[in-house]
């Protein structure tokens, strides 16, 4: 009931869905906190990622918690943001709808504007079927998994060795891509082996590793620049990673990969773990949208955008991130944090009556990329930075912008044991973490298989039934011994 001065409203709120819950999602969604919206943020995790940071679980640096909080914590206090799980599989730009799926249920979500921040995936450039043996670096089961075979191969190695057994292919590991990720988990696997492992194992001598980076590009680095591209692969060759550059992978299966050369010559190179970090792929949505509006796709599935950031013909649809093709921007999180709150802010004018905002204009923070331990390379505008002042600058961001004061600390914590003290917090692998995923892609309908359909769940009187037989069983004595005389 009412109170006198009280404010009865008359008409819903306008209601805004965001689609992803990476750093598009998030920072769009806590850029709304003070607006009259109610946001919806639907994800196909519970978790935000922080995506830089993936290798350093795989390799035993850091737990999954620390870079992947709950976004209901995240969010908790944010009054006007509901967050709903779901794998988005459809949006209807004419109903103004969003559909979701989880475990086979289907939701349904109207939105008066969306923010579209569903991120990419691992692009394995039509060879999709390499993913099988060479998974790539853009989730927490990604990394889990590579966690699981790298330290996987350590000890299998160990146990074959000790029988007299050739280890080679096990204690060769190959990473394609030499990217910021690629490099970043070449280095760390070279540390892992020649530092972190050294004294554990009996029958292997983990120095003498094999960790080979290929890259079909002729220079580490490319988007950091010729001088600082040729600083890294020298940095990278003097921890031991073998630099093949000018090498296109072109085969790949479950003890190694072929790759061909500059000349067209192939080669096969023997190794049971491979890492994939070469190219990504936007997400599918950006084709669902381009059907609808007739925006251009790019060769990554992003999707055009006008300089509002917003879908031609329809301006209550925002894209942003590693979805949206804009200026040729790159993916990177700062792109899709500056995008997230520059669509929140004409959201908020807009429904506030005010003048549209200028164009979209990217304010470039710099890249960095760390090569090996208190090392690293830093571009910021035309300062190119190489070294313990990069890795610095390195370390400074990254921790700024984990979520979570809990998971900054513990994070330093993390970090002063492995480069201070040469060990890892985080080494725990199953054969789980390994082969879940390839058990889950052999089901017709994946993990919605092993759940019970809508509409086939236990009844009432089911649930009673089982639990006045198990009382009967218990009080009688009967367990243990047949009731049949």
């Amino acid at each position: 009931m009412a109170t006198p001065g009280d404010t009865v409203r008359t008409t819903p709120r306008h209601r805004v869905v965001v689609i992803g819950s990476g750093f598009g999602g998030l920072f769009g969604t806590k850029a709304l906190r003070r607006s009259d919206v109610d946001v919806t943020m639907i994800a196909k995790t519970t978790h935000h990622l922080f995506q830089p940071l993936l290798y350093q679980v795989a390799t035993g640096i850091l737990s999954e918690g620390e870079i992947a909080p709950p976004t209901r914590e995240v969010l908790a206090k944010q009054r006007n943001a509901t967050v709903l799980l779901g794998d988005v599989t459809g949006v209807d730009l004419t109903a103004r709808t969003v559909t979701s799926e989880v475990l086979g249920r289907t939701h349904v979500t109207p939105y008066d504007s969306l923010l579209v921040a569903a991120g990419s995936s691992q692009s394995y450039f039509g060879n999709d079927h390499f993913a099988r043996f060479a998974p790539g670096m853009k989730s927490i089961d990604d990394a889990l998994e590579l966690r699981g075979r790298i330290f996987g191969a350590f000890e299998l190695a160990e146990l074959f060795a000790s029988e007299g057994r050739d280890v080679s292919h096990l204690l060769t590991f190959v990473v394609v891509g030499a990217g910021p990720t690629g490099v970043e988990m070449a280095g760390q696997i070279a540390e892992l082996a020649r530092y972190t492992l050294k004294r554990d194992f009996r029958s292997i001598n983990t120095s003498k590793v094999r960790v080979i980076l290929v890259d079909a590009a002729s220079q580490v680095l490319p988007p950091f620049g010729a001088k600082l591209g040729a600083w890294s692969q020298d940095r990278l060759e003097r921890l031991g990673v073998e630099v093949q550059l000018g090498a296109m992978v072109v085969a790949v299966d479950e003890r190694g990969l072929e790759v061909q050369d500059r000349d067209g010559s192939r080669r096969r190179i023997e190794a049971v773990t491979k890492v994939w970090a070469a190219g990504v792929q936007a997400s599918p949505l950006g084709r669902t949208l381009a059907e609808q509006t007739g925006a251009a796709l790019d060769r990554a599935g992003r999707i055009a955008v006008n300089p509002d950031l917003t879908l031609p013909g329809h301006p209550e649809v925002f894209v942003v991130g590693d979805m949206a093709s804009l200026d040729h921007l790159p993916g990177v999180a700062q792109v899709a944090i500056q995008g997230a709150r520059y669509a929140a802010k004409q959201i908020d004018r807009r429904i506030k009556g005010k003048a549209p905002q200028h164009p979209f204009k990217y304010f470039d923070k710099g890249s960095m990329a760390t090569i090996s331990r208190f090392s690293a390379v830093a571009t910021v505008g035309k300062l190119r930075l190489s070294g313990f002042i990069a890795w610095l600058m390195w370390l400074g961001v990254h921790l700024f912008y984990i979520t979570g004061f809990k998971n900054q600390v513990t994070a330093l914590l993390h970090w002063a044991v492995t480069f201070i003290g040469n060990d890892r917090s985080e080494r725990t692998a199953t054969e789980q973490q390994i082969f879940a995923r390839e058990a889950l892609q052999r089901l017709d309908h994946g993990a919605s298989e092993l759940v019970s359909a809508p509409g086939h769940a236990p009844t009432r009187e089911d649930l009673e039934a089982k639990a006045l037989e198990e009382a009967r069983l218990t009080d009688t004595g009967a367990r243990g011994r047949s009731e049949v005389s």
